[in-house]
């Protein structure tokens, strides 16, 4: 996630010149993906079909377009304006230094801390190495893995974007978001068959398949929605939100929707969604007008994000292990009460953790 910075002191010019929609939306798609990873564990402990399994499903997978998202938006800024080409040294120079440290001490925190110490698990060489390569030392570690890798070809396609306009952009975006659905369409298919052949993404391969939504960013920044249009757009990022969820609930119904559109990141539907999300988000919040005080507040917040993503499931763990009732992890009321206790003190850890020299290093 790239992160936007602002001194105190240019607040005032910022909150004249700046568009905050990327920043909005930022925040709302971290709140969302901690509602993915709270209320999913509620899905995960509840019967199938039972009313808190639907409550949590509804308030779960509904939420799915928050990563291709985040990846559009880094895409939106990494990736424009169209005429500029990163010069790769300074550029890898730079994200080095903004992601290597955070890769390497979440690993540990979360390898040592949490699954170590925290819940006891046998930790042998073996597993270690395992769980390393998959980049599944935890549920959202594999995202620093996926950045790092959008990050080394960010150069390469800024030389191809160059002077080709919004088109080439366009067109680079469909044909790689094309390319990945129908590749995540042929486990299904060879399952309709009769033989498996399933995708395995480890941590060297984690960022192929977001090629397309991160150039996809760069192709719809400019592409802003008025009148019938930005009601289409959001109508049909409620009806897709919607159908995920009563896909999600009804598999045995779903059928032939199962096969070429699976619930996943890197559905057909899924990148229908996360456009329509990205394009009605954006065109909405570019609208609002905001007094300096408010402005910079929101750029604070939408820098904490990547910490927020980062640190979130240690402090839901810390509560998991102590609260019997969010532990057992049946009661939406616990959900709620979790979900907002780990957003709130996420994200105040992330951003006093960006005003200590050392912890900003890793937040």
């Amino acid at each position: 996630m790239t992160v936007l910075r602002s001194r105190p002191e240019d607040s005032a010019a910022v909150a004249s010149t700046r568009d905050y929609s990327l920043d909005i939306l930022r925040i709302l798609s971290i709140c969302g993906v901690v509602a993915i990873h709270l209320f999913g564990y509620v899905v995960g402990h509840s019967e199938r079909g039972s009313r808190n399994w639907w409550l949590g499903a509804g308030l779960d997978i509904p939420f799915i377009w928050v990563v291709p998202v985040f990846v559009m938006i880094s895409g939106a800024l990494l990736l424009a304006p169209e005429n500029r080409v990163l010069a790769p040294r300074s550029f890898y120079r730079k994200r080095a230094v903004r992601l290597l440290p955070a890769l390497i001490a979440w690993h540990l925190i979360y390898l040592v801390g949490v699954r170590w110490l925290m819940r006891g698990e046998d930790l042998a060489p073996a597993r270690v190495a395992q769980l390393l390569f998959d980049g599944s030392v935890f549920t959202q570690l594999y995202f620093l893995w996926l950045i790092l890798g959008l990050y080394l070809v960010a150069p390469l396609i800024t030389a191809f974007l160059q002077g080709g306009g919004p088109r080439r952009a366009q067109a680079l975006a469909a044909v790689l978001l094309a390319a990945t659905a129908l590749a995540f369409m042929a486990p299904g298919i060879a399952a309709s068959l009769g033989f498996a052949r399933p995708i395995s993404l480890n941590i060297f391969t984690h960022w192929l398949p977001y090629v397309g939504y991160f150039v996809a960013g760069r192709a719809l920044r400019d592409v802003k929605l008025n009148g019938r249009s930005l009601f289409a757009g959001v109508v049909v990022a409620m009806g897709l939100a919607a159908l995920c969820l009563w896909q999600y609930g009804h598999q045995a119904q779903a059928g032939l929707l199962n096969v070429v559109s699976p619930v996943s990141y890197l559905s057909l539907s899924v990148m229908m969604l996360a456009a329509a999300v990205f394009l009605s988000a954006k065109s909405i919040f570019s609208r609002i007008t905001l007094s300096p005080r408010t402005g910079q507040m929101l750029v604070t917040l939408s820098g904490a994000s990547f910490g927020v993503f980062l640190v979130h499931l240690l402090v839901f763990e810390v509560i998991r292990l102590n609260v019997p009732a969010v532990f057992e992890g049946r009661s939406i009321a616990a959900a709620f009460a979790s979900f907002s206790a780990t957003l709130a003190v996420s994200f105040a850890v992330s951003v006093l953790a960006a005003r200590i020299p050392f912890l900003r290093n890793i937040f």
